[in-house]
């Protein structure tokens, strides 16, 4: 019974979307094992969960599934949890004296809900206005794509973009606004596969109504955030 109650609680508390913080949690330990180290155990514990659910691992589509989800995990899906892995975001002098706002929209997003371990799939809208600097348009869909291999809650994600290249960009007028789908509602349980979340960040002058609803004109989201 106090089982079955523990369990009610922690499925409560990840539809609930608690998170503590705009960073990922993770042990202080989490980059001690190597890559293929930790390839070595996932592969095990895989193939633990499979011969559980009573699949038969000898046969040839199968045996090979631990191994192939093992790395899957280690070196794309959640890649994005090692430091060492995050983009070089090269910065230049805005020659060009370019003091509008630039946005980089429609940056396709593939993501890990970290309570079901489920895909999230959609777009987001990145926007900045240079105060000096300017960052290669290819470095911010590098950085949505850094943060979004890892488990993942959609609110942390559109923290982590903006905050990232407020660091870069040594200013705070930088907006995201996520727009995507999560298999966890569309495949499992109320099983909507028309919904999706949005979630949004708006820093310094993206505060100000004229410049959010200018990125909102740009990025054609007619929502009320």
């Amino acid at each position: 019974m106090k089982i079955d109650k523990a369990l009610e609680a922690i499925e409560a508390l990840g539809d609930n979307h608690i998170a503590t913080s705009a960073t990922t949690p993770l042990r202080e330990d989490a980059f001690k094992l190597s890559d293929n180290e930790k390839i070595t155990l996932i592969r095990e514990d895989v193939k633990h969960i499979m011969e559980t659910l009573g699949l038969d691992l000898t046969d040839d589509s199968l045996k090979g599934t631990p191994q192939r989800v093992a790395k899957m995990f280690v070196n794309e899906i959640f890649s994005g949890l090692h430091p060492l892995r995050k983009p070089d975001a090269s910065t230049f002098k805005n020659n060009y004296k370019y003091g509008e706002m630039l946005v980089e929209k429609n940056i396709t997003l593939y993501s890990t809900c970290e309570h079901h371990l489920l895909p999230i799939v959609g777009r987001a809208h990145v926007a900045y206005i240079s105060n000096g600097t300017v960052v290669g348009l290819s470095k911010m869909n590098r950085i949505v794509d850094y943060y979004a291999k890892r488990p993942q809650v959609q609110e942390r994600l559109t923290m982590q973009i903006v905050q990232d290249l407020q660091v870069v960009l040594g200013t705070k007028d930088v907006a995201c606004v996520i727009d995507a789908k999560h298999l966890c509602v569309n495949s499992r349980g109320i099983r909507d596969i028309e919904s999706s979340t949005v979630t949004s960040e708006f820093g310094g002058k993206f505060k100000e109504d004229s410049v959010k609803r200018e990125f909102l004109d740009y990025i054609k989201l007619d929502t009320t955030f």
